[in-house]
């Protein structure tokens, strides 16, 4: 049996609703915000501290290798962690509203 419209409604209205919405944009927002704010620091400092980030720090590796390889390191750590999140927060939660609509609550 399709569920109907309005039954979604009602979810999106229930507290139930609100806490994974909540879980999810506990997590992904913040980190949103200091990731943009990572790469923006690489960028400007790139753009306007050439200086600093042609600094030597070991051999051929100076601070924008550095910066630059910090970039794709914080992205995977970042998907591990939401993953984590995810599977420990939010699938359940969602699982949970899922069965609730399929049976007709």
């Amino acid at each position: 049996m399709p569920v109907q419209p309005d039954r979604f409604l009602a979810v999106q209205a229930s507290a139930e609703f609100g806490e994974l919405r909540r879980a999810h944009r506990s997590f992904a927002f913040p980190l949103t915000v200091a990731f943009v704010a990572w790469y923006l620091l690489y960028v400007l400092l790139s753009n306007y501290a050439g200086g600093f980030m042609d600094t030597v720090l070991v051999g051929n590796v100076n601070v924008a290798l550095v910066f630059g390889l910090g970039q794709f390191l914080t992205t995977f750590l970042i998907a591990w962690w939401y993953s984590r999140h995810a599977a420990a927060r939010i699938d359940p939660r969602a699982e949970a509203v899922k069965a609730r609509m399929e049976a007709g609550e």
